[in-house]
């Protein structure tokens, strides 16, 4: 019994803004929280009210910023560092690494414009690795909102850890995701319930692609599970384990590279508990050659419904104990 039969069409609000709007509300009544931007322009505009002296623009300086970050953390503040993923995952990796996460400080990257969100603007700006390099570092949290409507509650349960976190977020509104009830840190929510196979997805559009594939699947009398997975690292293992059953296999759906992203880390959990065949679908292992928008590149890289589904029926019809 499937427990949601399809996403809604219309757009909602960016996380982003959200992530924004919140900001600008908490900033007042959380004395240890400080906003270090880098001329991102999301700020542009927004009352702090009595949290204004706490805001500061640093510039296009990402390294400089997460030095700053790490200084105001042992100071007992706690730190929000706002970049594009693109930069956060490379150019200022190096300085996550040694001054944040080898410290296991409080501060919150939240990098914007991910994936392919900047599609426009080129692969200079694509964040195709980002959770990648920073699920691999100690310490760290990674997370990675489904929609606008989940994101201020990630948000408010990431800042009350005391640790580092990525908090990944897109550039555009995309559809909001079926309600599933509040998302917990660490938790997946099932948006679905099948029998015959299990598509765990992250990120709006990957999670939106595995739901309108399981319809795809249904009307080919075939049963899919959907796992929405929004905390990479941690990863809820027991959730995959539930999901799966006795199946015998599972996709992964992401809006990332294959190597080292969501489904690596799947493959790595449940390669510790269990064999079970992981198919992983993600953008191709090469640079998105040309610029275009968030959907449209993720079609051309596969990351869609009907690739889902394909996938879907390949692998039941040639995994060991397959019933098609």
């Amino acid at each position: 019994m499937s427990t949601v039969t399809a996403a809604p069409p219309a757009e909602s609000r960016s996380a982003r803004e959200v992530y924004r709007d919140a900001v600008a509300a908490l900033l007042p009544v959380q004395e240890r929280l400080v906003v270090l931007d880098s001329d991102t322009g999301l700020f542009g505009g927004v009352d702090f009210g009595t949290g204004a002296e706490r805001y500061v623009n640093i510039g296009i300086a990402e390294h400089t910023l997460v030095g700053a970050a790490a200084g105001l953390a042992r100071e007992g503040r706690i730190p929000l560092v706002n970049t594009m993923a693109a930069f956060a995952s490379s150019r200022a990796l190096e300085a996550v690494k040694l001054d944040i996460a080898l410290g296991n400080l409080p501060v919150l990257i939240a990098a914007t414009h991910s994936g392919v969100s900047a599609g426009h603007l080129g692969p200079t700006h694509h964040a195709l690795e980002d959770l990648a390099t920073l699920r691999v570092l100690p310490n760290m949290t990674v997370v990675v909102p489904g929609d606008a409507a989940q994101t201020e509650e990630l948000l408010r349960q990431a800042l009350a850890l005391d640790g580092p976190v990525y908090f990944r977020l897109g550039r555009a509104a995309t559809p909001a995701l079926p309600a599933a009830g509040p998302p917990q840190l660490g938790k997946a929510q099932i948006l679905r319930r099948g029998t015959d196979i299990t598509l765990a997805a992250c990120g709006p559009y990957p999670v939106l692609a595995a739901l309108e594939a399981a319809g795809i699947l249904e009307r080919d009398g075939i049963s899919a599970s959907v796992l929405h997975l929004h905390t990479v690292k941690p990863l809820d293992t027991p959730a995959l384990l539930d999901a799966l059953g006795d199946q015998q296999a599972l996709i992964t759906v992401e809006e990332h590279w294959g190597a080292g992203g969501f489904g690596s880390a799947v493959a790595e959990e449940l390669s510790a508990v269990r064999p079970v065949q992981v198919h992983r679908i993600a953008m191709p292992d090469a640079f998105v050659p040309v610029a275009g928008s968030q959907r449209l590149l993720l079609e051309q890289g596969g990351i869609c419904a009907e690739s889902v589904a394909e996938r879907a029926r390949r692998t039941l019809s040639t995994s060991q104990g397959g019933t098609r």
